[in-house]
């Protein structure tokens, strides 16, 4: 694949958003300048009651009809056809996505925006303490029209019983401040996406090349990029404590000397696993991609399997 055939296009996008700034400025809309609401859904935390009661906790966010600051912003989808299409889309709740793969399923859903997660209670029986009862929620926000992982969380408490630890996570989950995260979140994506449509229209992007294991007939002269020193990123504790499994994988654009660029989560895995390897990848130093001895930018996907430390 070579970005150069993806140049033509954006000058004609250009072309088209510029007619149609022009025909919104010769007819204007003779009610007010208020664009659609963002379209959000909330797919099932699983199939247990805490489950059930944290998405329905998420969900009531966007619909309560208290919050005039947002009235008219938010269109939650119904959950009935959220499900439905999640369903019809093949999603079986996996929280480590792909970006095509979360494109998908918010194509499928026919949102904006939309959350995944989990949600248990369960019984906890340490050594050295009383016994608890532990309820927690994984919470991913996911952009639909990029894939991305816009925001994650995982609120925690602890009772004597479970009725008791639920209820205070339900409490935090429809509580202001959870509300004020969770919108604050959503717009900010919002404008960064914005962002990045127009400066994908102004700026012509710089070609480089992406080497496939399907293309090796092709590019059999050619010597893909090479770290100086491989370096692997730290399991956080976040992802500890929940003693998550995952992969991640993650674009990189590297020049012809050698030096990353451009670098995009293109799995991701929330926890701080994300974070843990861009920042990891930030500090590594390549030998260039090569062709006929002569040094080429190019993309190259790392993968990282993340697997829980032995206790």
């Amino acid at each position: 694949m070579n970005i150069t055939t993806l140049q033509s296009g954006g000058r004609a996008r250009a072309s088209f958003f510029a007619l149609a700034s022009l025909c919104i400025l010769l007819f204007p809309s003779s009610g007010s300048s208020q664009t659609r609401p963002t379209r959000v859904a909330v797919l099932d935390f699983g199939s247990t009651a805490t489950g059930l009661h944290a998405a329905a906790e998420i969900r009531g966010i966007f619909l309560s009809k208290d919050r005039s600051q947002d009235r008219g912003e938010f269109d939650v989808i119904d959950p009935d056809q959220t499900r439905a299409a999640a369903l019809g889309a093949g999603f079986e709740g996996s929280l480590n996505l792909t970006l095509s793969q979360a494109r998908d399923l918010g194509a499928a859903i026919g949102c904006d925006f939309y959350f995944l997660g989990e949600a248990q209670t369960v019984r906890r029986f340490p050594s050295t303490t009383p016994i608890y009862f532990e309820s927690y929620s994984t919470i991913f926000l996911v952009s639909a029209r990029t894939g991305r992982l816009v925001l994650w969380e995982r609120p925690t408490v602890q009772r004597d019983s479970p009725e008791e630890a639920e209820k205070a996570l339900r409490a935090i989950l429809s509580s202001e401040e959870t509300r004020h995260r969770l919108v604050v979140a959503l717009r900010r994506a919002q404008e960064d996406e914005r962002a990045e449509r127009v400066a994908a229209i102004e700026n012509n992007p710089a070609i480089i090349e992406v080497m496939s294991d399907d293309d090796r007939e092709t590019n059999k002269d050619v010597r893909a990029p090479r770290p100086y020193r491989r370096l692997r990123p730290p399991y956080p504790q976040t992802a500890a404590i929940a003693e998550v499994e995952a992969t991640v994988d993650v674009l990189l654009d590297i020049d012809a000397r050698g030096e990353i660029g451009r670098v995009e989560i293109a799995r991701w895995a929330g926890y701080g696993l994300d974070q843990s390897v861009i920042d990891t990848v930030r500090q590594m130093h390549f030998f260039p991609a090569m062709r006929d001895g002569v040094a080429i930018p190019m993309r190259v996907l790392l993968r990282y399997n993340f697997r829980k430390p032995p206790k």
